[in-house]
């Protein structure tokens, strides 16, 4: 599965972007709504951490503490796209941004280890 994410750029603090995630190359037997979705992040000098998750059908999402209320995660499966909306945008949130799918459970769509596939990362600046 081949994840290109995009939408990255620098913006001042208290504003908005939003993220793009489009897959693609799918097992056979799979399709993009096999899949559980993710966005991770990580900031310079700091190790990568948990930002949204959404099961396949999209009735089901999770937010980190620091994003939650500011950030929406969507997918549409028709396109094989999934979206990161961030809003009220912070000092702390730059950093690179990757998509990621995997099969995660439930209990663990906050970890890195369940998602087998990565994208390359989008970079989020966001200055004062």
């Amino acid at each position: 599965v081949q994840l290109q994410a995009s939408g990255g750029g620098l913006v001042q603090a208290g504003a908005s972007l939003r993220l793009s995630c489009a897959a693609s190359g799918f097992p056979s037997g799979f399709s993009f709504s096999s899949y559980g979705m993710g966005w991770f992040r990580q900031a310079p000098g700091k190790e990568r951490e948990f930002v949204a998750a959404i099961v396949w059908a999209g009735t089901r999402t999770s937010y980190a503490d620091s994003v939650r209320g500011r950030f929406a995660i969507s997918r549409d499966n028709a396109k094989n796209t999934v979206d990161l909306q961030m809003n009220s945008l912070k000092l702390e949130d730059t950093a690179v941004y990757y998509c990621a799918a995997g099969r995660p459970a439930l209990s663990a769509v906050d970890q890195g280890r369940p998602y087998r596939y990565w994208g390359q990362g989008t970079l989020v600046t966001v200055s004062s």
